[in-house]
């Protein structure tokens, strides 16, 4: 039976997208096994478990495997619906979340791969674009994060906590590697403050990624990215 029950969980130390499963899995008391991935070199069984992308995360319970962050988040959730849940149960309040969570990934996460990617008159402009997007996501994060509150989900982190702290978590490496603030606390003093809750969390920093192994990895990445765009 225990064997039967057994979760193991395919991932990348600085991936955002293994950290949200190590995340949920955590919060939710779930045991797993961890396999680090070498994403130069893929094992057989990521090959394996997911042949279509070929990427991380990937979990695998009861021998199943399942891929994508956002598909394992709700998987756990559903699968071990105690609290404390991810997403919520009515089902207008759990659309108006994965709502914010799409804005999260497709502008948020994707304007900031932008932004280390890029240089010059790009990244500038993609700067903008983030910012802009930042002011709005503040807007609709003030219905969550009422008098005070740390967390969107109550006492616990929700489904936008969990894409929130791993996309902005590291925001000092960010500022390093970048030479700017991506998220600045007179610009966008909620999701700064919404953000710096979160990263006290002792399960946010179980999982953080070593600051310096991150502006490493972070500098290599624009550094590779610039050559290939000259």
């Amino acid at each position: 039976m225990e064997e039967e029950n057994k979760v193991k969980l395919h991932g990348m130390w600085a991936s955002t997208y293994s950290l949200r499963v190590e995340i949920a899995l955590r919060l939710k008391g779930i045991p797993y096994e961890y396999i680090e991935e070498d994403l130069s070199n893929k094992s057989q069984l990521l090959l394996k478990y997911n042949p279509v992308h070929k990427k991380v995360p990937v979990l695998v319970h009861n021998g199943k495997s399942i891929a994508e962050s956002y598909i394992i988040l709700e998987y756990i959730d559903e699968t071990w619906n105690s609290d404390p849940r991810i997403l919520p149960e009515d089902p207008y309040e759990k659309a108006k979340v994965r709502f914010w969570a799409s804005y999260i990934q497709q502008q948020l996460f994707e304007g900031l791969s932008r932004v280390v990617t890029s240089c010059g008159e790009a990244q500038e402009k993609a700067l903008e674009e983030v910012f802009e997007r930042l002011k709005v996501f503040e807007g609709g994060m003030k219905e969550y994060l009422q008098g005070g509150a740390s967390f969107t989900n109550g006492e616990s982190l929700g489904l936008l906590d969990i894409l929130m702290v791993v996309t902005f978590g590291p925001y000092k490496a960010h500022e390093e590697v970048l030479g700017f603030k991506m998220l600045d606390p007179e610009r966008n003093p909620l999701l700064f403050s919404w953000v710096a809750a979160m990263k006290e969390h002792p399960v946010v920093k179980e999982v953080d990624p070593p600051h310096d192994k991150l502006v490493e990895l972070l500098q290599f990445i624009k550094s590779t990215s610039h050559a290939r765009s000259h």
